[in-house]
């Protein structure tokens, strides 16, 4: 049994690159002008991506990576994983674990573009607390298990019509941002825009990334409540199974941290 090359290469990105915290192997995984896509910032592989990376491994020198699935159509690949530290707070350090979903292209070698959200508030959160979420079982074998599945433009036409009213909440089963832990999806504005910045299906997969634009409804806890009201921009970064023509589950992670910082001036990562 052979692993497809897509596959292949996020097992180095995960195994050799991430959770081995060696930065060389980007220039084997990665084109010079590879871009990330998070929290309404573009880095570029050696000006900005690998010197923010390099500062997060020197604060959790103990970071790992597990990968929950792969959802792959052969030449676009949809990744959803949690990342766990011991990370500087207060006068000391503490634990977290927090979800993300990543969105990949690549050119049949390298990596070209990843669209990537992460639950930074999250994480935040239980940094102050001192109490971190459990960590979700990681995927047994996501490297022999995933095989690429066709493109479906029916389930892509449904995701698009589901995003267009701007609920992630209306679907049959979810897991939204830390909602596995506490038990409730926290949805913090109205979209009254959502424009999709990049989506792709594999089957009935689909994972999009998207940007959603609204007043703040409330529900962030150092958020002062004569906030409630003002426009802010939300990413939300998700993967989607489509059933007879519905949403049938979503697992989505949103930019709350990025919204607590436009009411705030707080930091948004």
């Amino acid at each position: 049994m052979t692993v497809h090359p897509f596959v292949a290469l996020m097992r180095r990105y995960c195994i050799d690159y991430t959770n081995s915290h060696d930065l060389t192997v980007c220039d084997d995984i990665m084109e010079p002008d590879y871009v990330v896509h998070i929290s309404g910032f573009d880095l570029t592989r050696d000006e900005s991506y690998r010197p923010a990376v390099h500062s997060i491994f020197e604060q959790a020198p103990g970071l790992g990576l597990v990968v929950h699935e792969l959802v792959l159509n052969g030449d676009r690949l949809a990744m959803r994983f949690s990342e766990h530290a011991s990370l500087p707070a207060g006068t000391g350090r503490a634990l977290a674990s927090w979800s993300g979903i990543s969105l990949y292209r690549w050119n049949g070698k390298r990596l070209l573009e990843c669209s990537v959200e992460q639950d930074f508030l999250a994480r935040h959160e239980q940094l102050a607390s001192g109490d971190p979420h459990a960590l979700e079982a990681p995927h047994l074998d996501p490297w022999l298990t995933t095989e690429p599945v066709a493109p479906d433009p029916e389930a892509e036409a449904t995701v698009r019509a589901w995003l267009s009213k701007g609920d992630l909440t209306a679907a049959g089963s979810m897991v939204i941002d830390d909602s596995r832990a506490s038990g409730r999806p926290s949805v913090v504005i109205e979209p009254t825009r959502v424009e999709v910045r990049d989506l792709f299906s594999a089957g009935p997969r689909v994972a999009f990334h998207v940007e959603a634009t609204g007043p703040y409804r409330g529900g962030l806890a150092d958020v002062g409540d004569d906030h409630v009201g003002t426009e802010v921009t939300l990413l939300v970064a998700g993967l989607v199974t489509v059933d007879g023509g519905t949403v049938d589950a979503v697992h989505a992670v949103t930019t709350r941290m990025g919204v607590r910082g436009q009411l705030t001036g707080a930091s948004p990562v």
